[in-house]
C-alpha cells in the first residue's frame, strides 16, 4: 500500500481542496490491485465490509402521476451512499424520493453524471450535482472508507463528515433481512 498526495483522481483531489479537506487528500491510499468492489476494498484496507461506503447512481422518474405524455428515456440521477455489506432496496429509494420509478443507472450514465467509472465513484466531487441519499447504516462506524475517484484509491472519513460533504439526506434504504 502507498499513500501519496496524488493518489486521488485529479477531479476528486480538486474537490477536496475546494472543500478545505487537504488533510483527507493526504490520507488517500492506493493499492496495486483494484478496490472497485466493496469486498476488494475491505480486503485491501483490512477493515469490515460494512466500513466501505459504496457510491451508487440510480435514475429516478418524477412523482407518481407526473402528467401526460411519454416517459422520458432517462431519469434524473440520484446518488445513494450505502455500507459495503448491504444492498440497496430500490423500492425504498423510490419511496424516499417520492418518485414514480427508480432503476440502477448504466455505466454510461454513471460516468456522464459523476465523471468517474463504476468502481471508483467517490461520494462527492462529481461533474454534476445530484440529489444524494445516505443510508443510516454508515453511521454505525467511527470511520468509513470510500473511493477516491479511481478503482485503486480510497480514503477514510468520519461518516457524519462524509454525509455532510456529500450534501446527503439520511434515509433507511438498505434491503431488510428476510
Amino acid at each position: 500500500m502507498t499513500t501519496t498526495d496524488s493518489a486521488a483522481h485529479p477531479r476528486f483531489a480538486e474537490a477536496l481542496r475546494d472543500l478545505g479537506l487537504d488533510d483527507v487528500n493526504a490520507r488517500v491510499r492506493t493499492f496495486p490491485e483494484a478496490t472497485r468492489t466493496a469486498a476488494e476494498a475491505a480486503a485491501a484496507i483490512g477493515c469490515e465490509l460494512s466500513q466501505i461506503c459504496k457510491s451508487l447512481i440510480f435514475a429516478a422518474w418524477g412523482p407518481p402521476g407526473d402528467g401526460p405524455g411519454p416517459e422520458p428515456a432517462t431519469g434524473e440521477p440520484v446518488l445513494v451512499l450505502m455500507d459495503g455489506a448491504s444492498r440497496v432496496d430500490v423500492e425504498r429509494v423510490r419511496e424516499a424520493l417520492g418518485a414514480r420509478k427508480v432503476t440502477r443507472a448504466d455505466a454510461r450514465a454513471v460516468r456522464e453524471t459523476t465523471g468517474y467509472a463504476i468502481g471508483g465513484v467517490p461520494p462527492f466531487g462529481h461533474r454534476t450535482r445530484t440529489r444524494v441519499l445516505a443510508d443510516r447504516s454508515l453511521l454505525a462506524h467511527d470511520v468509513v472508507w470510500a473511493a477516491a475517484g479511481t478503482p485503486y484509491s480510497v480514503f477514510p472519513m468520519r461518516p457524519e463528515e462524509l454525509v455532510a460533504h456529500a450534501g446527503a439526506t439520511l434515509v433507511d434504504v438498505r434491503e431488510r433481512a428476510v
